[in-house]
């Protein structure tokens, strides 16, 4: 009679949970990411000669010849955020929102990579020198700028409505109103921009650094949690 062979077992391996630290890390990223891109800008909103931010975007300023400032940090911030985008991802694993969060406000951090690579063109006065109004024809980059733009504000609003069903599934009502809020004053802020609304500039700029603000702060949140 022939002796049986057992197959041996099969090799499993073994699963590593995510690093506390490498996690805490990557939300500390975060935490800096976009409150620094506001606080570049607003230093040069304040500082630049014949910027108005009630006329001018936040993003006029990668013009002139100080225009490499406001592109650094569009590309530095983008890039943090990317990075940063990653420790949300394991701090809300597994949560209701848990994987669309993260992966909206990565894309939000691709979008402003692409608005520092792509420069709008200089209008309405600024830099200094440029005529007053919007030019006759935009460049393809200042297309390309837009376009980018348009998908960093669409990602941080749904980040945040997302971050809402989150904290509301979580019970922690105050801070699933603070998401949608924030949300909210960038779609409004950007609508009234877009349709042309009495200083749209400035409520752009209120919107953006709002949910840019909440997002840090949530990630910061989960950083302490830690």
């Amino acid at each position: 009679m022939a002796a049986t062979q057992t197959a041996p077992a099969p090799t499993v391996a073994p699963t590593t949970a995510p690093s506390p630290a490498t996690t805490r890390s990557l939300l500390t990223v975060a935490v800096v990411a976009q409150p620094l891109w506001a606080l570049v800008a607003l230093a040069q909103a304040a500082t630049r000669d014949g910027y108005d931010i009630t006329r001018h975007p936040l993003s006029a300023l990668a013009n002139g010849s100080l225009g490499w400032i406001q592109i650094t940090n569009f590309v530095l911030a983008g890039v943090l955020t990317v990075i940063g985008a990653g420790g949300l991802r394991r701090a809300l694993r597994g949560t209701p929102g848990g994987t669309w969060a993260p992966r909206l406000v990565r894309i939000s951090g691709i979008g402003m990579i692409a608005a520092g690579v792509f420069v709008m063109d200089p209008a309405d006065g600024f830099p200094v020198g440029t005529p007053d109004g919007m030019p006759a024809a935009l460049s393809w980059q200042s297309y390309a700028h837009f376009a980018a733009g348009s998908v960093t504000f669409t990602a941080l609003i749904a980040a945040c409505y997302v971050l809402g069903r989150h904290f509301s599934r979580a019970g922690l009502r105050r801070h699933a109103v603070g998401s949608r809020v924030a949300g909210t004053a960038l779609l409004l802020g950007n609508g009234w921009a877009m349709g042309g609304g009495t200083a749209g500039t400035l409520t752009l700029a209120v919107g953006v650094i709002t949910a840019m603000v909440w997002i840090s702060s949530v990630a910061a949140r989960y950083r302490k949690a830690l």
